[in-house]
């Protein structure tokens, strides 16, 4: 196999990985409310949605720090250690107690920064300047089928179930434990990719094995671990007010607005509508289901399309900020705009035309769709801007993503549907903007960077 074989499969491997991972942890993600409704414990007093914003919250200013760690230890252990983390999370809800549910949802949120960080490195490593819109594109929808997966299991383990019985419980975090360690144990089939010709991605490639990480304007051959470490946070620093960076800042910030809002408020939304019938519940999991398709289809396709970066990555933002705002059109006129604040009786409320279940799953795969697009573009630019400095990169776009996702989580608990909505237009289209603003840079240097090499 050559040396393209290779980083190709190493891609596949990762998608893979993370495929497993987050079967098993949105699956989690989704249903732990439920599950600590039904959990029969005077002594348990946890809250999903307080696990969530700890998560968050932690995972935001971890990204300070995750660049240090992926530099010392190197993006593989990084990836395995950080999913025994999650893993632990999902196994502490076969008998979950307060202490340790919030305990090791600071650890996943440590976890996390690691897990992302690693991954945009081992992404950026191997890729190249014509293959990494391609790469973006595999990875995301394989890590895609995580929804599609996850909520049909819980859809057909639990459908017409009103109580979650400990059971129940046990059965499926047993699974949902296992299915998250594969994922961890498939980060050690990644193997080093094969260099045809010396390159300034070479640097970064030799964290796969966990070697030094040597910079020769600031470092030295003796350099130790605590330099190396100093270094990398530094690197994330200086990063975040690079022209590119501060301009892909709003775009970044727009998928974590959408992400809290898709994987949780407009779920919350549809098993709070009453006009939907009794199995309105049971929506959440087919819901979850056509974002995963919208996803896995966007990851593909936009992927392909990129293989040769013949289009550009504007036009596939472009499609992905119409598409959310059909979406968010028609999420306005069919869902009530108390839904988010609905007690657990649902409500009665109606928008705009006669509620529709139609609608409302169409809203779900467009959802999906528009964010293949933005982050396949996404992790598509700043893998290629950034990708001598990989880890550092994508440590800033998980640490402005992150705390716009907690952002997002807050207010969701005191503002109606249609501010949401609202605020999730706006920042959307200025951020659709500054990505074309980035796209124009970005091109611009690779152009002179040719013309200079002639």
């Amino acid at each position: 196999m050559g040396p393209e074989g290779k980083r190709l499969l190493n891609i596949i491997i990762l998608g893979f990985g993370f495929m497993f991972m987050f079967t098993a942890f949105q699956t989690c993600g989704n249903i732990e409310q439920t599950v600590l409704k039904s959990f029969n414990s005077t002594e348990f007093h946890g809250s999903g949605y307080t696990s969530m914003a700890i998560i968050y919250g932690v995972f935001s200013a971890s990204n300070l720090i995750a660049p240090s760690v992926v530099t010392v230890i190197g993006p593989q252990l990084s990836m395995f250690f950080s999913g025994l983390l999650y893993s632990g999370y999902i196994a502490m809800f076969i008998h979950p107690y307060t202490w340790s549910f919030y305990t090791v949802s600071v650890l996943v949120g440590i976890g996390a920064a690691v897990l992302w960080t690693a991954q945009g490195n081992v992404l950026a490593i191997n890729s190249t300047d014509n293959t990494i819109g391609r790469n973006s594109g595999i990875f995301w929808a394989l890590l895609q089928f995580s929804l599609f997966f996850g909520n049909l299991y819980i859809y057909c383990a639990w459908h017409g179930h009103v109580h979650i019985t400990d059971k129940d419980r046990q059965t499926v975090f047993i699974s949902l434990t296992v299915i998250s360690l594969v994922g961890c144990f498939l980060f050690f089939l990644i193997r080093k990719p094969d260099s045809e010709s010396p390159s300034p991605s070479e640097v970064t490639e030799s964290l796969l094995q966990g070697e030094s990480n040597e910079n020769s304007e600031v470092s030295s051959p003796g350099s130790g671990l605590c330099s190396q470490a100093l270094d990398a946070f530094f690197k994330a620093c200086k990063m975040f007010v690079t022209k590119e960076m501060l301009l892909l800042s709003i775009s970044i910030g727009y998928t974590g607005l959408e992400l809290t809002f898709y994987s949780g408020v407009y779920g919350t939304c549809i098993g709070a509508m009453t006009r939907f019938g009794k199995d309105a519940k049971s929506l959440i999991g087919i819901s979850g289901i056509f974002i995963g398709i919208g996803e896995i289809l966007g990851g593909g396709v936009f992927g392909m399309l990129n293989k040769n970066n013949l289009f550009g990555r504007n036009p596939v933002v472009l499609l992905g900020l119409i598409t959310h705002f059909i979406a968010f059109y028609l999420i306005f006129l069919n869902i009530a705009s108390d839904a988010p604040l609905a007690p657990e009786a649902g409500t009665d409320l109606q928008a705009y035309i006669n509620p529709s279940v139609s609608v409302a799953m169409l809203c779900s795969f467009l959802l999906g769709l528009g964010d293949s697009c933005f982050n396949t573009q996404l992790l598509s630019i700043i893998g290629f801007t950034f990708r001598d400095n990989s880890a550092p990169a994508f440590a800033v776009f998980k640490f402005i993503q992150s705390i716009m996702a907690a952002l997002a989580f807050f207010y969701s608990n005191y503002l109606l549907l249609h501010w949401q909505l609202l605020i999730l237009v706006v920042v959307g289209f200025l951020g659709s903007i500054t990505f074309f603003m980035a796209e124009w840079v970005v091109e611009s240097n690779r152009q002179e960077s040719d013309y200079d090499s002639i």
